[in-house]
């Protein structure tokens, strides 16, 4: 979610920018918070779906000279050097996949495992961690829509959007559209994927009738006006009531009391909800008390989940991890699970992770029948995201001196910037994936001994992804370190 509040810091500074239309770049300052709250509810009922803006039915077949995307500034990527380009492998992209969707989908996934190890680091290796990365970088594209010079640079660095190539910041939000068009479109009956976004405006001010455009467009994001001036905590209150009819009740408070004040100009709120059946549920009789060891001498007792069937499986000595991919109904979403051998930390498999060596493992994973075991777990996460980006470079953003988003409101030109961003998930697991269970007949295989079975025992900590598996969008990110007395 992001809030944008007045502030008067500087006036008449110039600075140069690529503008649309004649458009004059000026000097403007914004008090702008992000909040994006986010939702895998494994064991909750769907969630309404998120409302269509104008047109929506057309965007995922048009093409870019049909979207009129013309933000007030935009961002040109360096040429890339002729030596890199000869020497570049062909990469293999999927079946009826734009070149440009795949790029995205692996900048947001870079994007996605910078911020995490960034987590890991400050966190205590016992805390649970859990963020939806595709609905930050969502809110943080719809507030690209009205940057300019420095901060829409930086914007596009940090969320590594200029490693698309297409060569200006403009075609971003197009491809952005038809990434959303395969993450959000009809899986299975039993499993739902749904993002909500919207913008809430103050009610005395007029905002860039492009901007709502393309946000509208783009990411079904509406305005709706508020009176933050005269009522900001009635208003905090109505904005986190719509996240949580957004996400069934389980997001809760993402907007902190004293987040909103009189000077508030502009709330982005971005929401992700998922509820999914396991292609291969675990049976309840097969559920059982069992130790979790939070570390060498200290454990725990879980409800530990199991079942004997084929999943996609890798061991890879050299990283000393075991990964294994557990399916939706419908197989395009699924759960990835890494869990490193014994005697070596999560902190140490995590330190070392790279989007090239996650590929590599989801690659080389083969279909293999596996013994796993692994833990029912409740986990909800918060934080601010404010610090956490400015240590990965976005920091003209929240500067009141150096901002750059002139783009947005029309009454206040140039006069905003980005007070503080606050991201909220909460993720439930258990044998059925879903309490919104259909009558769906999968036999889950006993405790019988296989000689020739595989064996997956989540017994400690590990790390979990939720992705859309034919592009590899990771949708979900987080690792769970103490699943106790949350089961």
């Amino acid at each position: 979610m992001i809030l944008w509040s007045q502030g008067w810091l500087r006036m008449n500074r110039k600075r140069s920018c690529s503008c649309r239309m004649g458009s004059l770049c000026v000097q403007s300052l914004w008090l702008l918070s992000l909040l994006s709250a986010a939702l895998a509810a494994l064991a909750a009922p769907a969630a309404p779906a998120a409302p269509a803006a104008p047109a929506a039915h057309d965007i995922c077949t048009a093409k870019p000279k049909d979207l009129p995307l013309e933000p007030m500034c935009i961002y040109r990527s360096p040429e890339q050097d002729a030596a890199e380009v000869v020497d570049a492998v062909p990469e293999k992209i999927p079946e009826s996949t734009n070149p440009r969707v795949w790029e995205l989908s692996k900048a947001n996934s870079r994007f996605a495992l910078s911020l995490f190890k960034h987590l890991a680091k400050e966190r205590s290796p016992s805390s649970n961690i859990f963020m939806s990365p595709i609905s930050i970088s969502s809110a943080f594209a719809m507030t690209k829509l009205g940057a300019c010079d420095n901060t829409l640079a930086q914007i596009m660095n940090v969320f590594e959007f200029d490693t698309i190539k297409e060569k200006t910041s403009d075609q971003v939000h197009f491809f952005f559209a038809k990434l959303n068009c395969r993450l959000y479109r009809k899986k299975d009956e039993t499993t739902e994927l749904v993002s909500a976004n919207r913008l809430f405006g103050e009610n005395s001010l007029a905002f860039n009738e492009t901007y709502q455009k393309i946000s509208e467009l783009v990411y079904g994001a509406k305005m709706m006006p508020l009176n933050f001036k005269e009522k900001p905590e009635q208003s905090r209150m109505l904005i986190n009531e719509w996240i949580s009819n957004k996400t069934e009740n389980r997001i809760q408070d993402t907007l902190p009391s004293g987040a909103l004040d009189s000077t508030t100009v502009l709330v982005l709120v971005n929401t992700i909800y998922f509820k999914g059946q396991w292609k291969s549920k675990f049976d309840k009789e097969d559920v059982f008390r069992d130790d979790f060891f939070l570390s060498d001498s200290k454990t725990c007792r879980v409800s530990m989940m199991y079942q004997e069937t084929k999943f996609r499986y890798g061991r890879f000595d050299d990283d000393k991890v075991q990964v294994v991919e557990l399916p939706y109904r419908g197989e395009d979403i699924t759960m990835v699970l890494i869990l490193p051998f014994k005697g070596t930390s999560l902190s140490e498999v995590e330190e070392g992770l790279d989007l090239k060596k996650l590929t590599g493992w989801l690659d080389a994973m083969k279909e293999t029948t596996v013994a796993m075991q692994m833990p029912r777990f409740r986990i909800e996460d918060s934080f601010s995201l404010k610090e956490k980006l400015q240590a990965l470079g976005l920091e003209d953003l929240f500067d009141a001196s150096k901002a750059s988003l002139p783009g947005m409101v029309e009454d206040l030109g140039n006069n905003l910037f980005i007070s503080d961003a606050f991201h909220k998930a909460f993720l439930e697991v258990n044998e059925e994936g879903s309490e919104a269970a259909a009558a769906t007949a999968v036999v889950a295989i006993g405790r019988s001994i296989n000689l020739n079975r595989e064996r997956f025992l989540a017994n400690r900590p590990f790390l979990l992804l939720i992705r859309e598996s034919t592009i590899n969008t990771l949708v979900f990110m987080g690792h769970v370190a103490d699943p106790c007395s949350k089961d």
